[in-house]
C-alpha cells in the first residue's frame, strides 16, 4: 500500500536525522545548512545550534542532550533534478566529529574527533543502547580516485570510551533489533545490510570471512544506495534508499518491501506518536520532512523526549 505523504517541513536545505519529540514537533539536523533544528507541527523552523561542517545525524541520549555525528563537511552541494544533492570533497577537509548539544540553550561541545590517534572520518549515523552508550559509523571517503574503509564504533557520552567494532566499507545507517542483541548497519556503496551480533559492549561476533563484518540480511540489485536506518517494533529494518527514491524495509528472514516517496536522496525516517505509527521522512534533496502513517509500528528507541 503506497503511502499518504504530507508536507511537514519544507524550504530546508539538507534534512537529516529526524527524532520525532512528544509534544509533535520534530528535531532533526540539516547538513547543507550546518545546523541542529527544530520543526513544530505547524511548520515553523527554528535553528537550535549552528554546528559548522556537515551534521548528519542525530539521537537523544540518557542526559537528555542530543548528540549528533558530524561528517566534517565532506561535501559540496550541486544542483540536480531540480534539487541538492552532495557533490565532491572540498579542499581542506579534515575529518568530523561527534558532538554533544544541549538542546534548551544550543550550547555544544565535540566529544570525539579521533580514534587512536587518527582523525574520524565522516561520522555519519547513531543510535543509543539502553545502557546509555552509543553506536556510530563513520563512513569513511570515497571519491574518483579510491576510498578509505569506514567503520563501526562504540562509545560513551563522557567523552572517555571509544572502541572500533567492526570495519565496513561505507558503513551509513545504523540501528538496534528489538532485543538490542544485534547491530544493523547499511552499507552504501553496495546496496547492503548487514547484521552483526553483539557480543558486549562495543564488541560483535566477526562475520566468517575477514572482509565480512557479519551476515548478510540481503543486497538490493540495480543501482541503489543505502542510507539511515530505523526499526519496526517487529524487527523489520527500514532504510532510506537513494537514486530508486524512498525506504526499503529489509525482513531478516528474507524478502524486501519498498515504499516510494518522490525524492531520489529519500535519506531517513524515524517513528513517532501515541502508537508509533507516525512517520517522518527526509526527503533530503527537495528540502522537506514529509509526514504519513506507516502500516506497522516502530520500535521505541531507548531514549527520547
Amino acid at each position: 500500500m503506497p503511502l499518504h505523504l504530507e508536507a511537514f517541513a519544507e524550504g530546508l536545505g539538507f534534512p537529516e536525522g529526524p527524532i520525532a519529540i512528544s509534544d509533535g514537533s520534530i528535531v532533526f539536523v540539516d547538513i547543507l545548512k550546518q545546523t541542529l533544528c527544530r520543526a513544530q507541527a505547524s511548520g515553523k523552523v527554528d535553528s537550535v545550534a549552528a554546528l559548522g561542517g556537515g551534521p548528519n545525524g542525530a539521537a537523544v541520549g540518557p542526559d537528555g542532550a542530543v548528540y549528533v555525528c558530524n561528517n566534517g563537511g565532506v561535501y559540496t552541494f550541486v544542483d540536480a533534478n531540480g534539487g541538492k544533492i552532495p557533490g565532491p570533497r572540498p579542499a581542506g577537509f579534515k575529518g568530523g566529529s561527534i558532538q554533544r548539544v544541549d538542546l534548551a540553550t544550543g550550547k555544544f561541545e565535540t566529544l570525539y574527533d579521533s580514534f587512536e590517534g587518527a582523525p574520524l572520518m565522516t561520522p555519519d549515523d547513531i543510535v543509543f543502547d539502553r545502557s546509555g552508550g552509543f553506536w556510530f559509523t563513520d563512513m569513511g571517503l570515497q571519491d574518483a580516485d579510491g576510498s578509505r574503509t569506514g567503520a563501526l564504533y562504540y562509545a560513551s557520552t563522557d567523552g572517555r570510551s571509544l572502541v572500533r567494532a567492526a570495519r565496513i566499507p561505507t558503513p551509513n545507517g545504523v540501528g538496534l533489533s528489538p532485543d538490542g542483541q544485534t547491530v544493523y548497519v547499511s552499507d552504501t556503496m553496495f546496496g547492503r545490510l548487514w547484521a552483526l551480533d553483539i557480543v558486549g559492549p562495543g564488541k560483535v561476533k566477526p562475520g566468517p570471512l575477514p572482509m565480512m563484518p557479519g551476515r548478510v540480511v540481503q543486497t538490493l540489485t540495480g543501482f541503489q544506495y543505502l542510507d539511515s536506518l530505523k526499526v519496526e517494533a517487529g524487527g523489520r529494518i527500514c532504510v532510506g534508499t537513494l537514486f530508486t527514491g524512498g525506504i526499503t524495509i529489509f525482513d531478516v528472514h528474507g524478502g524486501t518491501e519498498h515504499m516510494a516517496v518522490p525524492d531520489l536522496f529519500t535519506t531517513n525516517m524515524c517513528f513517532g506518536g501515541k502508537d508509533m505509527q507516525d512517520v517522518w521522512i527526509t526527503a533530503s534533496s527537495s528540502g522537506r520532512i514529509l509526514k504519513a502513517r506507516w502500516p506497522r509500528h516502530g520500535l521505541k528507541l531507548a531514549f527520547n523526549l
